[in-house]
């Protein structure tokens, strides 16, 4: 368990570094998905196994049921990454990378929104638990 918090503690900082390089590249005002291909490419290009639309099933008295979540990135099953440009982060946006968490069964997600000046102030890190 703890060589799994090490891991996805590093791979935090890289999916930062990472996510810093493409709002350099490319700044606030463009819609979410360009951002998750940006960041879903800047990832592979550093080696890091990354899967992006990951369904998401909803286990309801032992079923999965398929209820349409998509994680926006899942990097080595380890941290889930939650996408936005929105103009402010709400509750809501926590609440729904947590859930994800959640259902998982991880420790780390990220939260970034991108139309910030400097990503830095889009950054949200989550723990489960």
């Amino acid at each position: 368990m703890e060589m799994k918090r090490d891991r996805a503690n590093f791979l935090s900082g890289v999916i930062i570094g990472a996510a810093i390089e493409v709002h350099r590249e490319l700044g606030p005002g463009l819609l979410e998905s360009a951002y998750e291909a940006c960041l879903l490419y800047e990832l592979k290009q550093k080696g890091v196994r990354v899967a992006s639309q990951v369904p998401q099933p909803v286990v309801y008295k032992g079923i999965k049921l398929d209820c349409g979540y998509r994680l926006d990135l899942l990097v080595e099953d380890l941290v889930i990454v939650e996408l936005k440009a929105v103009e402010i982060l709400h509750p809501i946006h926590t609440a729904q990378l947590l859930t994800y968490l959640k259902l998982k069964n991880l420790w780390l997600g990220l939260l970034i929104n991108y139309n910030v000046p400097v990503l830095k102030q889009g950054i949200k890190r989550l723990v489960n638990g």
